[in-house]
């Protein structure tokens, strides 16, 4: 039992080291930095970042992909406005609970003094438009950080230097082990 993690690691090295020697040595890494001349604002992630925490949509604006601003908007509107709507039930059905309690006609009273809603669906529409509110109100902050983080990945994303040529090579291949003919594609990119 006690050999069985040695005899995982020595498979472990001899698999590493025999893809090791297999790959191409294509990769060309420059030994110089890109600075501010070429191009490359190293201060663009943050500025994205802290326009889009200042205003909602501005870091997006910035990064100039002013398509993902409505987006923005729309997730942020959706979720506020759910939460307005369970803070304002909330309100009622807690305002109305009240009321009951204290013996006085509420929003939920029927025509004839008989009440619509017992005090036991009251106090279960209260505690599920609270979580419902609270949920939205987690969701909007999650969201509002979400747009922050985005656009600041953008402006990190905009600032590789990167090929457009993307190639797709299918070939037919020869297993040797079978020596049957199997079909394999070659998707390669490359970041010269």
């Amino acid at each position: 039992m006690k050999y069985k993690a040695f005899y995982i690691l020595i498979c472990c090295v001899i698999f590493n080291i025999n893809f090791s020697f297999s790959q191409k040595n294509d990769l060309y890494i420059s030994d110089t930095i890109p600075t501010v001349e070429e191009g490359i604002n190293p201060l663009a992630p943050s500025t994205a970042a802290f326009y889009s925490a200042v205003i909602p949509g501005l870091g997006q604006a910035y990064n100039k992909k002013y398509w993902k601003i409505p987006i923005v908007y729309a997730a942020l509107g959706t979720s506020t406005y759910f939460y307005i709507d369970n803070n304002k039930n909330y309100n009622r059905t807690r305002t109305a609970f009240k009321l009951l309690k204290a013996g006085k006609p509420h929003e939920f009273d029927g025509l004839n003094g008989n009440d619509l809603l017992s005090e036991e669906a009251l106090v279960r529409a209260q505690k599920g438009y609270k979580e419902n509110r609270d949920l939205s109100l987690f969701i909007t902050i999650g969201l509002y950080v979400l747009q922050v983080i985005e656009a600041s990945v953008d402006a990190h994303l905009m600032q590789l230097n990167t090929d457009d040529n993307l190639s797709f090579n299918p070939n037919l291949v020869i297993d040797p082990i079978t020596n049957q003919v199997v079909a394999g594609v070659s998707i390669s990119y490359s970041f010269n």
